[in-house]
């Protein structure tokens, strides 16, 4: 019998249900609540009702507390939690490993930034206007926080957005991705467990487009935090009620800069991975690789030779290192980018026909064409496309040509190359002799241009979800 999970906004009804299946075979693992404008309502009045009053504020103490116990509890259910990430996202269960692994560390992060915040001092007394003052600043949360969140990293995802509005001591509301929404609720329900008051976190699939507007766009929201695609995250960016801040998380291509003499085995083997794993559906997977010529054919042929290794399939068996695409939809998207590639000139050097309507094996593609729709848009899937150069200027032009930057890399064992690419290529960070996706979660994490607004990262999320608030003190005792 398959779990029934209920809308999470206290005193709400639920508008339907709706089915939560597994990706790799169409398998039902659950079915959900979902929620209408109505139920949008009452979570924002919920929501503001319990800010405006601040003797409802949650203290630090309290804070850490319930943070701890959620640690705690999530590392006890460790197997539950991956082997539901595995079955409703289709990660491979070893890599859920690691998301869980991290969303534990990501609630303990949460506690440290409580820990670490503080005020400073703002200089008084330099010049006569100043004189007999002391001023200081302290924090204070922003206000109702609305999460909108993506399927790849359905529970780590989540402690990204609710972890620092708990932390901050902000309300928070979150709608998870309709295809993945089981790790989420998994979350809310713990932290529930663990201490905190419902309404303080409150969770809902919405049945439509409008309810889900409605809940971002509304004037109570102080803070807004978004992951998932462009189109969506700049579309909602634009119904945001006048004050409103926000912080988008988009994608890119991740492009590659190879080197002559980069270390190639180290190299393949970091590319291979970041450009395989999830199957792609990463927002910084290696998609792009511009190689030097002399060395650009046998890096493509090792990538592709290492990604024929890697076992397609099931994603809850242990040995997977491929799982399925989210959606069928997205299976037959990257086929046909592929075989468009091929048209344009892109020699195909492993991969480039589905497995089944779910799974898509590793794909390697040799100089596409800048037409090609895949030279031009993330994939989002398990395809590296690989381009020679001859002129290291001229990858780098290439690489920054899109309206897109998130996060680079360069390989090569010359210090000088790499600070040239580390200088010239447009990105938020580059990493020198590791692959794109290299991330641990205090670090600042941000799309630019067309990738994103704002910064990433719990600590700086946690920044974003709050006021600085002085006080400025006359005294002629001072």
């Amino acid at each position: 019998m398959t779990e029934h999970f209920k809308l999470l906004i206290p005193g709400a009804t639920p508008a339907g249900n709706i089915n939560v299946t597994a990706p790799y075979d169409g398998a039902q693992i659950a079915t959900i609540e979902t929620g209408d404008a109505n139920a949008a309502e009452i979570a924002l009045e919920k929501a503001q009702q319990l800010f405006s009053n601040k003797q409802n504020w949650l203290t630090a103490e309290q804070r850490i507390t319930i943070l701890e116990k959620t640690a705690d509890i999530m590392q006890s259910r460790f197997e539950e939690l991956a082997v539901e990430a595995a079955r409703e996202g289709g990660k491979p269960l070893t890599d859920s490993k690691v998301e869980v692994t991290r969303a534990i560390d990501g609630i303990k992060n949460c506690v440290e930034v409580i820990r670490s915040e503080h005020g400073e001092e703002i200089p008084m007394g330099k010049n006569a206007a100043s004189m007999n003052r002391l001023a200081f600043t302290t924090h204070e949360p922003i206000g109702v926080v609305v999460a909108v969140s993506a399927f790849n990293h359905p529970l780590n995802l989540a402690v990204h957005q609710i972890g620092p509005a708990v932390a901050a001591g902000c309300p928070v509301i979150i709608k998870p991705a309709e295809d993945t929404p089981l790790s989420c609720f998994r979350l809310i329900q713990i932290l529930h467990e663990a201490g905190l008051p419902e309404a303080w976190c409150q969770g809902i699939v919405t049945t439509n487009h409008e309810a889900a507007e409605k809940l971002v766009s509304d004037n109570r929201v102080a803070f807004f935090s978004f992951i998932g695609s462009a189109r969506v995250g700049w579309m909602l960016r634009s119904k945001l009620a006048n004050g409103t801040r926000c912080g988008l998380e988009h994608g890119g291509v991740a492009p590659v800069i190879v080197s002559h003499d980069a270390d190639m085995d180290d190299t393949v083997a970091l590319l291979a991975k970041a450009g395989f794993y999830h199957a792609g559906q990463v927002c910084v997977s290696v998609q792009r690789i511009y190689a030097d010529k002399k060395i650009a054919r046998q890096l493509a042929e090792k990538i592709a030779e290492t990604g024929k290794q890697m076992k397609i399939g099931d994603p809850t068996l242990p040995d997977t290192e491929i799982g399925p695409l989210i959606r069928h939809a997205e299976t037959d998207r990257v086929d046909e980018w592929v075989k468009d590639a091929i048209d344009k000139g892109a020699e195909l050097l492993s991969g480039g026909e589905r497995i089944s309507d779910s799974c898509y094996p590793a794909t390697v593609l040799f100089n596409p064409g800048e037409e090609a729709i895949i030279s031009q848009n993330e994939i989002f899937g398990p395809v590296v496309c690989v381009y020679e150069y001859e002129d290291i200027d001229d990858a780098i032009t290439r690489a920054n040509s899109l309206d897109v930057a998130f996060q680079a890399a360069v390989f090569s064992k010359n210090i000088d190359t790499c600070m040239h690419a580390f200088k010239q290529l447009d990105a938020s960070a580059i990493m020198v002799n590791d692959h794109t996706a290299f991330r641990v979660d205090w670090m600042p994490f941000a799309g630019l241009k067309h990738s994103g607004h704002g910064v990433g990262g719990i600590p700086h999320t946690f920044k974003d979800m709050q006021i600085e608030k002085m006080m400025v003190i006359r005294s002629p005792a001072l």
